[in-house]
């Protein structure tokens, strides 16, 4: 498995200071924000990616995964071509799609049919631009929000083109046991995050802990990776927000030393 960190909570960090943070976290590489704000964006993204893959290359990093803006969502975008295109380029693996959410006007199975059109679309850049298009399930009232529900979405598709961006902290909060939520997803498992939540009392959402104390059963995911022979890249994704950066990095260092540490245990 590699290892790779959610640059995320490293904003303000230029394209070199986000290289040495995930070395200085212990990573292989990263799950590469491309949000407006961040040095590589939708704007600047042609250009600006392919640079990045080169300079993480030469610190012996790579870019496994691309997350797009959060409504990233919908493949007739007038930038979603040239986005896919970059990454391409630039060798990154996967792209992870933005977010549709439900709301008590919409009729569920209506939207799961409209979001899969939306995936038909971003199935085919997948297929021209050789990058797979993952959807994450995230907690809430997001069509995504366990594996039963990213399944509805991605089922039937191929899966060379589109997976399942399989988030075992958003699955301790409103998902099957893990155990079961890999069984359902394994034929479009493609890569994994990793962080601890908690929900948080009465209201409707989760807080970010460090790993190990929160809901997830990382003993068991991990056995249950092995026993799957998963070998994909997992993303740290410390999100402390209002952290400082460098307490992020220390955070995040820290999660890995957790993993590592259970791994030796196996």
């Amino acid at each position: 498995m590699k290892f790779i960190m959610f640059t995320k909570h490293l904003e303000g960090l230029d394209v070199a200071g986000i290289a040495a943070a995930l070395k200085a976290a212990g990573v292989e590489g990263a799950d590469l924000c491309v949000r407006p704000g961040y040095p590589v964006n939708p704007e600047n993204i042609s250009t600006a990616l392919p640079a990045a893959a080169r300079l993480f290359a030469d610190e012996g990093l790579a870019i496994p995964l691309v997350t797009a803006p959060g409504d990233f969502n919908r493949p007739d975008l007038d930038y979603a071509d040239e986005f896919y295109s970059a990454c391409g380029a630039a060798g990154v693996e996967h792209i992870k799609l933005g977010y549709w959410h439900w709301t008590p006007e919409m009729d569920y199975w209506e939207e799961v049919e409209r979001i899969r059109g939306y995936l038909e679309g971003f199935q085919e850049l997948s297929r021209k631009h050789e990058v797979q298009t993952v959807v994450h399930n995230h907690s809430g009232r997001s069509m995504g929000l366990n594996s039963c529900a990213a399944m509805n979405l991605v089922q039937g598709f191929e899966k060379r083109h589109v997976g399942i961006f399989t988030d075992p902290g958003h699955l301790s909060i409103c998902g099957e046991p893990i155990d079961m939520a890999l069984n359902i997803v394994k034929d479009y498992l493609a890569i994994l995050a990793f962080k601890d939540l908690v929900r948080e009392p009465v209201k409707e959402g989760a807080r970010v802990v460090r790993m190990g104390h929160g809901f997830g059963n990382w003993k068991l995911l991990l056995q249950t990776l092995k026993k799957m022979n998963y070998d994909g890249a997992i993303s740290f994704h410390s999100e402390y927000s209002g952290e400082a950066v460098e307490t992020v990095i220390d955070l995040a260092r820290i999660d890995v030393r957790f993993i590592r540490g259970l791994m030796a245990e196996e």
